[in-house]
């Protein structure tokens, strides 16, 4: 699926900084047969805003990823919370 780090549920995190110092973020989480992608905002001290929540098949994730990164400005980075 994706170069992820290993932990109980595996996880890739790409970040997109707002102008209002906020963070529009895309969580990618690894489920075996399956990815949960988040895509949200979060501003501390705020909770996170989920804005959109999907499944996907794990060959469907490089085009998503693709998308998020190439065409969105998305970089790779921490997890926000």
């Amino acid at each position: 699926m994706l170069s992820l780090k290993r932990s109980a549920v595996d996880t890739l995190w790409l970040l997109r900084p707002c102008d209002d110092g906020g963070t529009d973020y895309v969580c990618f989480r690894d489920h075996c047969d399956h990815v949960e992608v988040l895509e949200g905002y979060h501003q501390p001290p705020q909770m996170p805003l989920i804005k959109h929540r999907q499944v996907l098949l794990n060959a469907d994730v490089p085009r998503f990823r693709h998308r998020f990164e190439r065409q969105q400005g998305f970089r790779h980075g921490p997890p926000l919370f």
